[in-house]
This record gives C-alpha cells, sequence and structure tokens, in this order.
C-alpha cells in the first residue's frame, strides 16, 4: 500500500508511474486520498479542540462548585456534556475518512521504479539477458529472436509423459478436474528431485528453510497485496473463510506482519517448498495443455526482507541465484525486466526468467522475481528499528520462484529427450538417482 509521504513528497511522480502501470483514473484516485486525508485532519484538529476545551471547562466545574456557584457549574456541566457529543462526531467522522481511505489505497498498485520501461503488454518487456543469443537493453519481446533449434521431430512434454507413463493428466481429470495432473514413477522422483535440489540450492545460499501453512486467512492476503487485487483467482473456503495460497510468498512473508525487525537481522533470508493454487479463471487452448498451466503445482519460493538500502543488492543476489539453478540444469533461458502494463499489482520491479520448450517452440514463463520497495510492508506493518538513531521505519519486501516446477519439467523433458530416453541433467542426478528417463 502506498505510504500517504510517498503520496505528499511526489504526487506527480506517484500519477506518473500509476499511469505507467496503467492504472485508469490515476490522478482522481491520488486526489480523492489527499481529500480524505485532509478530511480525517480536519475532523483531528476538531476533536482536539473540543477536547481541550473540555478538559479546561471540567477542570473549573470543582472551583465554581467551591465557590457555591452552582448555576454556573450546571451550565459548564452541561457544556462538557455538549462537547463529549461532538468528540464523539469528530472521532467517528475522523474514522470514517480514514477508513474510506485506508479501502482506496488498497485499490491502488505499487508504484514502479524509473527503470521499469514503458508498455502495455507482454511484448513491450525487455530481454535483458540469455544464454540463446544476442541482446541489448532495448531488445523487446516483439522484437527479439533467440538463436535456439526448432527440431520439428521433438514431442511435447504430454506425449513423452504418456510415452514413458510418468504423468496422468485423464487420471487427474477424474479424480479432481483438469489441471491437477497425477504423477507416476519417474515423473513422481523427477518432482521430488527438482524439490530437493531447489531446496538444497537455497540453503547453500544461505536461505533458512520455512514449512508454512497452505491455507492463510483474509489478513494474510491482504498483507501481501492478493486480495482485493486478486481474489477471483483464489480458491476460497467459504465457510472458514480461508484461502489455499496461490505461493508460498502469502505464508512466508506474513511471518514478519506486525513485526519490528532489529536492523542486524536484516536481511531475512527464507525460502519454503509448497504446493500452489490457482484457478486460471479464463485460460484455454494451447498455451494450457499439458504442464502449461495448472490449478495446483509445486514451487519453491525465496523471500527476502531487507532495509532500503540494501533491498536493491537483494533483488541482483536473487537473480543471480535463479540464473544459477537454470544453468545447473542446462536450460536454455532469457530474463525479461517487466513493462509497466505487465508487472503485477504489487511490484515496483519485476524480472521474469523463461525457459525454451524446443519441442512447442516458444518460451515458457517459470520465475518472476520482484522487489516491492515498501509496499507489501505498508500492509503488513513490517518494520525495523535502525542502529543508527533507533527510528522505526518500513522494510523493503522481495520475493521469486526458485523455482516453480511444472513448466521445468516440460522443458527438462523436451530439450532432453534423445532415441534412448530422456537425459538428466548432471546436477539434477544424486537427486534423481539415475542419468536417464526411459
Amino acid at each position: 500500500m502506498l505510504t500517504l509521504k510517498q503520496i505528499y513528497d511526489n504526487r506527480e511522480g506517484v500519477v506518473a508511474g500509476l499511469e505507467k502501470k496503467h492504472f485508469k483514473n490515476a490522478a482522481e484516485a491520488i486526489a480523492r486520498v489527499v481529500e480524505l486525508d485532509g478530511k480525517r485532519k480536519s475532523s483531528q484538529q476538531q476533536k482536539d479542540t473540543a477536547q481541550a476545551e473540555m478538559n479546561r471547562i471540567s477542570k473549573s466545574i470543582g472551583m465554581l462548585m467551591k465557590e457555591g456557584k452552582r448555576e454556573e457549574a450546571e451550565q459548564a456541566k452541561q457544556q462538557t456534556a455538549q462537547l463529549k457529543q461532538d468528540i464523539a462526531r469528530f472521532e467517528e467522522a475522523m474514522k470514517q475518512a480514514e477508513e474510506a481511505q485506508t479501502q482506496l489505497l488498497l485499490t491502488i498498485p505499487n508504484v514502479p521504479y524509473d527503470l521499469v520501461p514503458q508498455g502495455a503488454a507482454a511484448e513491450d518487456n525487455r530481454v535483458v539477458r540469455s544464454n540463446v543469443g544476442e541482446c541489448t537493453e532495448t531488445s523487446t519481446v516483439g522484437n527479439w529472436t533467440a538463436n535456439v533449434q526448432n527440431d520439428n521431430a521433438k514431442l511435447p512434454h504430454w506425449e513423452l509423459a504418456k510415452k514413458y507413463n510418468l504423468i496422468d493428466f485423464d487420471l487427474g481429470v477424474k479424480i479432481t478436474g483438469a489441471g491437477f495432473p497425477v504423477y507416476i514413477g519417474q515423473g513422481a522422483q523427477l518432482q521430488r528431485a527438482l524439490i530437493n535440489f531447489f531446496l538444497a540450492e537455497a540453503n547453500k545460499a544461505g536461505y533458512t528453510e520455512i514449512m508454512p501453512p497452505t491455507v492463510v486467512n483474509a489478513a494474510s492476503g491482504y498483507g501481501t497485496g492478493q486480495l482485493p487485487d486478486k481474489e477471483g483467482q483464489m480458491y476460497h473456503c467459504e465457510v472458514d473463510d480461508l484461502y489455499l495460497i496461490p505461493t508460498a510468498e502469502v505464508p512466508v512473508t506474513n511471518l514478519y506482519r506486525d513485526v519490528i525487525l532489529e536492523e542486524a537481522q536484516l536481511p531475512v533470508k527464507n525460502c519454503a517448498y509448497t504446493e500452489c493454487f490457482r484457478r486460471e479463471a479464463g485460460s484455454y487452448g494451447k498455451d494450457v495443455r499439458g504442464l502449461n498451466r495448472l490449478h495446483e503445482f509445486s514451487k519453491i519460493e525465496i523471500v527476502r526482507i531487507d532495509t532500503p538500502e540494501h533491498s536493491d543488492a537483494s533483488h541482483h543476489e536473487m537473480l543471480d541465484h535463479v540464473e544459477g539453478l537454470l544453468k545447473k540444469l542446462e536450460l536454455p533461458y532469457r530474463v525479461l525486466r517487466l513493462c509497466g502494463g505487465d508487472m503485477s499489482f504489487t511490484a515496483a520491479i519485476c524480472y521474469d526468467f523463461e525457459v525454451y520448450s524446443e519441442a512447442q517452440h516458444r518460451w515458457l514463463e517459470v520465475s518472476s522475481v520482484s522487489n516491492f520497495d515498501t509496499y507489501q510492508a505498508n500492509r503488513l506493518k513490517c518494520r525495523y528499528r535502525r542502529q543508527e538513531d533507533k527510528k522505526v521505519v518500513l522494510c523493503h519486501t522481495l520475493n521469486g520462484s526458485a523455482l516453480a516446477l511444472p513448466r521445468i519439467v516440460a522443458a527438462l523433458l523436451e530439450n532432453n529427450q534423445t532415441e534412448e530416453g530422456i537425459h538428466i541433467p548432471a546436477a539434477l542426478q544424486p537427486y534423481m538417482g539415475c542419468e536417464w528417463i526411459d
């Protein structure tokens, strides 16, 4: 949630940033926030004035009674009674203005950093790094092509899954519905190997593993910004008013809701393996076939809580970590800096990692690594105490997939298929216990 300080310090910049994210009526929304804050301040001032007057009159009542001025004392009592009513009315006006302001701020997205490129959709994202082709800072997805092999003889992963009896999509439909696959034999083994590999790499990088709940309350959803923005995309357990998590970012970041950390504790580095649940309403067609878009999937998430001064360095360390995983898995990948129109509601800056599918001839997103600045921390009231002056200020929060499994599995199967079987990358073999799926 944007802070009032952000708005007052740079109102024009905030509006321009929201427009970069294609947030409609940005100027009007910010003007309304300021108007409501003015009403809150005015009511606060009226309340304080009335409270001071009531205190002054209340002190005089005893003296008037001692002096035998009963009539004046009674008038004073009547005045205090009226002032009490006025104070209650001013408090209610303050409360209403503050609640309206908070509800409005919850619907306003984060302001993107200056580094975020202009653009409306995925084709405007910038390709900033790749291991399969040349790219520059001005290369957009729309005009960038990779030097990759397009082998028409390669089978897509859903056919390989059937050929080697790795994943049964039809059984998943029978048990639950589309988007809930059943992993079998070496398919299940591959899932477990990737989970253990990603967690081991995160541990080496200094992340503390967390095993959180996979259902959260509404307060947690609001804390990280999934609510109210993505309410329709989350599975809601209505009887208990709980939500199935779309990512481990939600429960892990909420560990620090209403917490004041010491600066010496930062950066906090956590990782977690969880199942993730997304309704993906409206998804259909070839882009969602097989493992391309699931309703339930496994993912390892890395989360950091940091100081504003160090969060950019943390962000780049997280990007290097994810890139290192893809290098060890020997997958063709590229890194995109997302444009304003393709960024999430909560991110100030975001980089996506995509791997190339040699059978589907397209790029598959496998990770998003974001810096949220103070946006989530303000919702969470996640703060730290500075060493130098003991002042309590908002943290920065960051998170990234390291990694999401479905499209990694798809790319591993499709890109490593041979006549002898599917070759397992060397880094994964100790976790898989074999070199081949055959």
